[in-house]
């Protein structure tokens, strides 16, 4: 455990991205003290059915601001287009001031290969930035950084070109509720747009606690999905008992371009796991 908060950034193309994918991880840091910063590369001004622009992106950000607040976590909304989002110069240079300013050992973002374009190109925008961090007379009007933070993609289910390889696997039992109180901050994505999109909207209750339990029903699957695919690796990581009780995990790949997963980093940056973890090797 290091004598000094650790400082987890967390980016997403889209204002409930960074919760849904690492919002477990979120809440672990920041009871334990840790600093942590959750970004939405663009407003979601197109994430709906009924409204658009800048009502819903005003929208959105106060979701987001509340769903941080849920997790201990400060929360922000770039003001790019949903749907819009490129891997240009620009846009580059604006990561890479947001990496230097927070300072993070740790940041994680979407695999380069997904469904939705924002997705992939917030995820190159990200290797993009990892190494230009260092350089100062990249962005020179914010003072660079002297070493790469660790960079981590979150979970997906795409297989082509290559499946998700789970480099770590977190339990995150102990803050469940805490991420499905995030997410129910995004009334108008888990209760609106995506069960409109969906084909589902007619089962979204009408109450605020009805509504909280039925997204609970609804999307713990996919966070128990992770726990099982993963449970050799939860076993390893936190030991045979505690690794076969867990429930929910949140898991992560290691992104080459930023600095090396090293046994050692992964004792630092993730201090929840039993000493076994140092056994435990990284590509």
């Amino acid at each position: 455990m290091t004598d000094q908060p650790l400082r987890l950034l967390i980016f997403g193309a889209h204002p409930d991205d960074p919760d849904f994918a690492a919002g477990g991880l979120a809440a672990l840091y920041s009871r334990r003290g840790h600093v942590v910063k959750m970004v939405s590369l663009t407003n979601g001004d197109a994430g709906h059915h009924e409204m658009g622009g800048a009502p819903l992106a005003w929208r959105r950000r106060q979701e987001a601001a509340a769903a941080g607040r849920c997790l201990g976590a400060e929360y922000i909304t770039l003001d790019i287009h949903d749907g819009a989002l490129l891997p240009t110069l620009e846009n580059r240079n604006l990561v890479i001031a947001i990496i230097r300013e927070f300072q993070p050992d740790l940041i994680t973002v979407h695999r380069p290969n997904d469904y939705h374009p924002d997705h992939r190109y917030a995820s190159q925008l990200v290797q993009d930035a990892s190494y230009m961090v260092t350089v100062p007379n990249v962005v020179s009007h914010v003072p660079h950084l002297r070493a790469m933070p660790v960079i981590v993609h979150t979970w997906d289910h795409f297989q082509k070109p290559y499946p998700f390889q789970a480099d770590v696997v977190v339990a995150i039992d102990e803050v469940i509720e805490a991420k499905f109180d995030a997410l129910h901050c995004h009334e108008s994505q888990m209760y609106e747009w995506l069960p409109y999109n969906g084909g589902y909207l007619d089962e979204v209750p009408a109450t605020p606690a009805e509504r909280r339990q039925w997204l609970r029903a609804r999307r713990e699957g996919r966070f128990r999905q992770i726990a099982d695919l993963y449970r050799e690796k939860l076993v390893a990581l936190y030991g045979e008992e505690q690794g076969r009780r867990v429930q929910y995990a949140e898991a992560f790949e290691a992104c080459e371009y930023g600095a090396p997963l090293t046994p050692e980093a992964m004792r630092r940056l993730f201090p929840f796991f039993s000493a076994s973890v140092s056994e435990q090797s990284s590509h």
